[in-house]
């Protein structure tokens, strides 16, 4: 029965999709240790115990219902990243240790997304929970890897390149006019160090950029379930498309997963130069054949609700149609902003004292600091920094805590933050101005150093301290 059901020359694949998953969910829990206590813990900005006393476990599953507290949270995120680390080296590990390793990793990483709120309402969430279920399925080395769960990751790429472009298509019409990269590298929410460069093309490579874009997110994805070799020449343009967009800003790992699902479609006779030589398949015993055939079963109804997302007229992007952030839909940049603003956050000592800045890990502020390489990390403060400055609307359940944090010097919410200028005491003022920010032509990089320009627009929160919050 396995012998139909199972594709022994993609070993190779499976090698190269696991081991690049194991390394989207240490990036997760990684993330998750580094910044839980400022943005969810019990004194962060949204803190989780809230969310828990409003919203029932079957709002949201999450271990975290069972029990919550700062340590243990951080105990979580701990075992993710060791479970992530075993991940990489149990190839060859017995059926059933290497299924439950990954079922341990997906509910570990599906209990914080489920109390995440705001902070981890990104598709790349949701993306990482879908493949790295489907990584349950996949099987350690010794057994040939099953067909089906391949064709349901290459089914998960079409849905991510597929959904983007038809979201580009029907929603802005800089992508129907080619203009979008007019505009797209200097107002996209976390501009990389070669961003600035990407902006300054000929516009003519921009309107190229663009149509191959469309070729690659509306063409290409259908060309992923052809024969071989044609598969495998699909896989590579998307895994080159995503590699440009890399270097071209900083979207946290939703790149780096959209190559690792590429790998799915790829043949051995192209991977086998990359990955070592395969051990003796075995066949698993028949009740993982029927999990895996239930699974794709259960995959193929999940279908139902993004197939009818893409197809309908009201498309939306990167929704979860179940809490178990399984079958979802993506996509990415339906509109694009033409101008690009930044709230800048300042605090001031005293009534006559000096306004300081407060710098961020990667969002722009200081005009003359060259745009950080973050991706595949991803840091969520400064992306909700870039969605408050498109509507104030985006910080209504964290930005007052925010500035409560900075008034007190909250030790947990400042780490967030690249540099704090109030080192010994915490400000008596703080207040926030927003700008408009463009990147620095050749000129005016040679004359100033800087490689952003910027204005101010106006104010965005008054001189507030501590008295006027409460």
């Amino acid at each position: 029965m396995w012998d139909w059901v199972s594709a022994p020359d993609y070993w190779a694949a499976r090698f190269a999709v696991q081991h690049l998953i194991a390394i989207g969910y240490l990036l997760g829990f990684t993330s998750a240790l580094r910044q839980f206590r400022g943005l969810l813990g019990e004194r962060g900005l949204t803190p989780i115990p809230r969310f828990l006393a409003r919203v029932a476990f079957r709002g949201s599953p999450s271990l975290f219902h069972l029990h919550y507290s700062d340590r243990f949270c951080a105990g979580v995120c701990w075992v993710g990243v060791v479970g992530s680390l075993l991940a990489l080296v149990v190839d060859l590990a017995p059926l059933w240790v290497w299924i439950a390793l990954w079922l341990v990793l997906w509910l570990l990483y599906l209990s914080i997304v489920n109390v995440g709120q705001v902070w981890y309402s990104f598709g790349w969430e949701s993306l990482l929970l879908e493949a790295g279920f489907l990584a349950i399925f996949l099987g350690p080395g010794s057994v040939a890897p099953p067909t089906p769960v391949l064709w349901l990751l290459t089914w998960l790429l079409f849905r991510v390149e597929f959904g983007a472009g038809l979201i580009k298509l029907r929603g802005d019409s800089c992508w129907r006019d080619f203009t979008a990269l007019y505009y797209h590298h200097e107002t996209q929410p976390m501009p990389g160090p070669f961003s600035r460069w990407f902006h300054w093309l000929p516009r003519t490579l921009h309107k190229v950029e663009v149509a191959a874009n469309h070729g690659t997110q509306l063409v290409v994805p259908f060309i992923l379930f052809a024969p071989q070799p044609a598969a495998t020449v699909a896989a590579l343009i998307v895994v080159v498309t995503q590699g440009w967009l890399m270097l071209s800003g900083n979207f946290a790992w939703l790149n780096w997963l959209t190559i690792t699902l590429a790998f799915s479609a790829m043949g051995s006779w192209l991977l086998r130069w990359v990955t070592p030589a395969p051990p003796p398949l075995t066949a698993p015993p028949p009740w993982f054949v029927a999990a895996v055939l239930a699974v794709t079963v259960i995959f193929v109804v999940l279908s139902y609700w993004p197939l009818r997302n893409m197809l309908g007229r009201r498309q939306v992007m990167n929704r979860s149609f179940n809490r178990l952030h399984l079958g979802n839909t993506y996509g990415a940049f339906g509109s694009v902003t033409r101008t690009r603003y930044e709230v800048i956050i300042e605090g001031a000592a005293g009534s006559d004292g000096d306004w300081l800045e407060y710098e961020f890990k990667g969002k722009p502020g200081d005009p003359r600091r060259r745009p950080p390489q973050v991706a595949p990390y991803h840091l969520r403060l400064d992306w909700l920094m870039w969605f408050l400055a498109i509507s104030p609307s985006y910080g209504r359940t964290w930005l007052p805590n925010l500035v409560a944090a900075l008034l007190r010097n909250e030790e947990h919410v400042l780490r967030l933050l690249r540099h704090n200028p109030f080192p010994e005491s915490p400000p008596m003022f703080v207040r926030a101005h927003l700008y408009r920010y463009r990147f620095a032509t050749r000129a005016e990089r040679r004359e100033t150093g800087a490689f952003w320009i910027r204005s101010r627009v106006g104010d965005f929160i008054p001189p507030l301290t501590l008295e006027d919050l409460a």
